[in-house]
């Protein structure tokens, strides 16, 4: 069964997550492959979408959100788009969309970031918005402060992290066809919520960037966790092995209902959203040269038929704006 465990450092400005996403990963990716529109990810895919998903749950986990978290990588690769989004409840889904052929390597390099066109948005996208909200979105280039090339997703979203928050984080992904798991420990706020009181509670926190003795140190353990282990060791283990001289505070473990699970937000109404946003003429000429439109969602598969009343209906009704991830059908 997926879990997460969420703990502290008592005494210490650190926290602390990690997550293992089974049935629920494993379910992700049955579903791509019982669906005859799409084709089974290549094992580069499966692990930059499964490390996505971890970190997906591990970054939801930390922040006190009534929505959904949506990460998203982007680029000029094979991999035109991949999505993992965690609602607050730790139900959660994921998908890619890839073009040409996929290579074997599984750096961001090979896969998004050909010729440095890689991008990485986090949007915060609330449940219930006021009138005129619209969802947060950070979007940062896949390179480091320095410029250079980041390879790796664990050190994008620790760089994105420590940009948009103040606070050094380390994160350890791993993702094979089994499996999908991370372990994140972050530094805590000095003075509560600094980046949102900004002035001088601020300042303080990026003074403290990289200099705190504590931090430093559980982050060197953290980071010694390999790919292996934290994909075949339970997670008592991994915290025993790591941090056994460290006073650890542990929550009480989130799993089944409570935990991490797959579930899928589409439904007819917001595909006949799409389909609308497409406008008259191109729904018209899809029905005159097919007869029907068949639309599958892209992260669980659901088909949805449309036939010439149904489309009537859908240009007949008013419709919402909403705020749909670039490439998926929602």
């Amino acid at each position: 069964m997926s879990e997460l465990h969420r703990f502290l450092f008592d005494g210490q400005p650190v926290r602390g997550a990690i997550v293992r996403l089974t049935d629920a990963w494993t379910d992700i990716l049955r579903r791509r492959k019982d669906n005859t529109t799409s084709a089974q990810y290549p094992e580069s895919v499966t692990q930059l979408l499964g490390e996505m998903a971890a970190a997906g749950v591990l970054m939801q986990s930390g922040i006190k959100f009534n929505g959904a978290l949506v990460l998203q990588i982007f680029g000029d690769g094979p991999v035109k788009l991949a999505v993992a989004e965690v609602q607050s409840d730790l139900s959660l889904r994921a998908t890619a969309t890839l073009k040409g052929q996929v290579p074997e390597a599984t750096g961001l390099g090979a896969l998004v970031n050909v010729n440095g066109g890689g991008r990485c948005a986090i949007t915060l996208d609330p449940k219930d918005k006021f009138p005129g909200q619209q969802p947060y979105q950070g979007v940062v280039p896949l390179v480091d402060a320095q410029g250079c090339n980041l390879d790796r997703l664990s050190d994008v979203l620790s760089h994105y992290m420590l940009q948009s928050e103040q606070l050094d984080a380390t994160l350890v992904l791993a993702a094979n066809d089994h499996v999908a798991a991370g372990l994140l420990v972050q530094r805590m706020p000095v003075k509560g919520e600094s980046n949102i009181a900004g002035g001088a509670a601020q300042r303080d926190e990026e003074d403290q960037i990289g200099r705190n003795e504590d931090y430093n140190r559980i982050a060197t353990l953290a980071a010694s966790l390999t790919r292996d282990e934290l994909l075949t060791l339970d997670v008592e283990t991994i915290l025993r092995r790591l941090f056994w001289q460290e006073p650890l505070l542990r929550f009480e473990p989130q799993q089944g209902e409570q935990g991490p699970r797959f579930a899928c937000t589409c439904s007819r109404e917001r595909v006949g959203r799409m389909l609308h946003s497409l406008g008259v003429d191109e729904i018209e000429s899809i029905l005159a040269e097919q007869g029907q439109i068949d639309v599958a969602c892209e992260y669980c598969g659901q088909p949805y038929r449309f036939d010439l009343v149904d489309a009537t209906q859908i240009f007949a009704a008013p419709v919402m704006a909403h705020t749909v991830a670039p490439g998926a059908v929602q």
